[in-house]
């Protein structure tokens, strides 16, 4: 436990707390990694862990793009549910979310990711996480003992061309807004293929 967070649990000043790691006057075991960082080991505090991940949840995420996509984030959640119930979870969880794979800041994801109790995430596609940098995110909760399931692993030929259309679209939204978006990605498209 770093020493900021043991610090506010027993209603202390940081400062002090850095100071007792310093002179070797701390009431519980620490540890000064390679990097200088102070862990403090509470026995108190570090049987908290491990009940938690006792709890561990299983999350079926499903994403599209657009409010006139209803139908598809229905049918998407359901095959979610099957996929999950298939694995032998009990009462998989559902979380529905309208938002475009290249924003950040999708408030249900997020709060996914940042939940500990999620032990599993379950997505149709990667691209429903995100639509780049998916393995980031992959790699950083394979690190905190948890993980992504992805149900349809299979990755399309055109998978560049691909990338390159959403990326410009994305851009192009930005820049002149969402209706004219398709027709100069589709113009950029044309004349790439035309060069």
């Amino acid at each position: 436990m770093l020493v900021k967070e043991w610090a506010e649990r027993e209603h202390l000043h940081p400062q002090t707390v850095w100071k007792w790691c310093r002179q070797g006057t701390m009431p519980v075991p620490v540890e000064r990694t390679p990097s200088g960082m102070w862990l403090i080991h509470d026995p108190k505090y570090e049987t908290m862990p491990q009940s938690k991940s006792m709890e561990s949840r299983t999350v079926c995420y499903a994403r599209v793009s657009s409010g006139d996509q209803r139908n598809d984030l229905r049918r998407q959640a359901d095959r979610l549910k099957a996929f999950a119930l298939g694995m032998g979870v009990e009462k998989p969880e559902v979380v529905t979310e309208t938002g475009s794979g290249m924003n950040d800041r999708r408030r249900k994801l997020n709060r996914l990711l940042s939940d500990p109790t999620v032990g599993t995430l379950i997505v149709e596609h990667r691209d429903r996480l995100a639509r780049m940098n998916a393995g980031l995110v992959e790699s950083a909760l394979k690190a905190q003992g948890r993980r992504i399931v992805v149900v349809d692993d299979t990755e399309l030929d055109d998978d560049l061309v691909r990338d390159m259309s959403e990326v410009l679209t994305s851009l192009c939204a930005r820049l002149y807004g969402r209706r004219a978006a398709k027709r100069k990605t589709d113009a950029a498209l044309k004349a790439a293929r035309d060069a």
